[in-house]
């Protein structure tokens, strides 16, 4: 299997940043964010942190991360019951961002 950011190296912070929407970011890949923040700025020609670059390149609106962290917790019994398991959040994140996000 490839690895999901060779390619495309910004899709690996609009990875991390619904991750953060759904309150499943982990402080390893969020202080990556954070580290990366001059090369976003750089790369982009925006300014402020990590998020704010990733909303800005993406357009995302204000009310986006309130309605993904809905289809998540919506979702989460739902596949829970019909997998005998409760979802992965990382998973959940790249399907999610692969479904709607195919510019990234």
């Amino acid at each position: 299997m490839t690895d999901r950011y060779t390619d495309k190296p910004f899709l690996r912070f609009v990875d991390a940043w619904v991750l953060k929407a759904i309150g499943h970011l982990d402080e390893p890949t969020e202080a990556y964010c954070r580290a990366m923040v001059p090369q976003l700025e750089q790369s982009f020609g925006l300014t402020g942190s990590w998020e704010r670059i990733v909303e800005q390149q993406m357009k995302f609106t204000p009310d986006l991360p309130a309605q993904i962290r809905k289809i998540w917790i919506d979702g989460k019994a739902r596949f829970a019951e019909g997998n005998g398991e409760a979802p992965d959040p990382r998973q959940f994140a790249m399907i999610f961002v692969d479904r709607n996000f195919s510019r990234a």
